[in-house]
């Protein structure tokens, strides 16, 4: 598939998307970066370390964040976004769930959205994505626990996201699905889902994992945001294992060596 001009083979290799949060009040890195010459050199350690897409988010979705409104949310991200496109030949993706903040973001220069709702959260978001010829990452969510059979539920839910895609007039090529770890399923949900990620090639879409530093690692581990690095680095493993097109992930180098590693033990080898 083709983002932001560069062309990424999602049936062979696994992406990293790095993550920039513009916020005061993320769960792990809230105000490290909220200001432009932060956020600039974070970007650019970032792309050193190898990300190939970075992911700006001006709202934070930790369990119990604050909702922010529109006008605040494209205020944080449209200016990064902009210098990003100036300063860094990398492609951009904004983290947000508004069709006005997607709008606001492409304009800006922006060349996926990654939307937390799948486009169920706003009816204006599909149309403004198809509008831009944008990628878009196409994440599961739900506003409660409660299903039926988790698996089967959670894959009908996956169906009605591309549904909507479709019927917008985004075309196949530009859609990923995130499985949505941390939103709307239960900590054994969560381990489930990662366990179980094989089905998802099912749907014929690219995959991406986001786990880093979330709370079904701080919880299996019994440790605090920033203490989860190796927990993260395993779900990375086993998203690579499980034929992941990209990961999202806070701490780019080590991943990239992960998934390098994991790739090379994955080739056949003759002696």
């Amino acid at each position: 598939m083709i983002i932001g001009g560069k062309e990424f083979d999602t049936e062979n290799n696994t992406y990293i998307m790095g993550i920039l949060n513009v916020t005061p009040d993320s769960f792990s890195d809230g105000g490290k970066y909220n200001n432009m010459d932060a956020a600039l050199r974070h970007a650019e350690q970032m792309i050193q370390e190898g990300a190939d897409i970075l992911d700006v988010g001006g709202e934070s979705t930790r369990p119990g964040h604050m909702q922010i409104t529109d006008e605040e949310e494209a205020e944080r991200v449209v200016p990064v976004i902009r210098a990003l496109k100036k300063e860094f030949d990398v492609p951009v993706s904004v983290d947000t769930y508004k069709s006005t903040v997607a709008e606001a973001a492409l304009e800006a220069g922006a060349d996926l959205v990654n939307d937390i709702w799948g486009l169920k959260y706003d009816p204006g978001m599909a149309a403004v994505i198809a509008g831009h010829d944008a990628a878009c990452c196409l994440m599961h969510n739900r506003i409660n626990t409660e299903y039926e059979n988790f698996l089967a539920d959670f894959m009908e839910d996956m169906k009605e996201c591309v549904r909507l895609a479709a019927q917008a007039g985004i075309e196949k090529e530009k859609i990923i699905l995130d499985p949505g770890v941390g939103f709307g399923k239960t900590y054994e949900m969560n381990l489930e889902i990662i366990h179980r990620l094989e089905l998802m090639h099912e749907l014929g879409y690219p995959i991406l994992l986001g786990t880093s530093r979330k709370s079904v690692i701080g919880l299996t581990l019994d440790l605090p945001a920033d203490q989860r690095e190796e927990g993260t680095l395993v779900t990375t493993v086993y998203g690579v294992q499980k034929g992941c097109a990209f990961v999202r992930v806070h701490d780019v180098e080590k991943n990239k060596r992960a998934i390098r590693m994991t790739k090379a033990l994955m080739r056949k080898h003759r002696l």
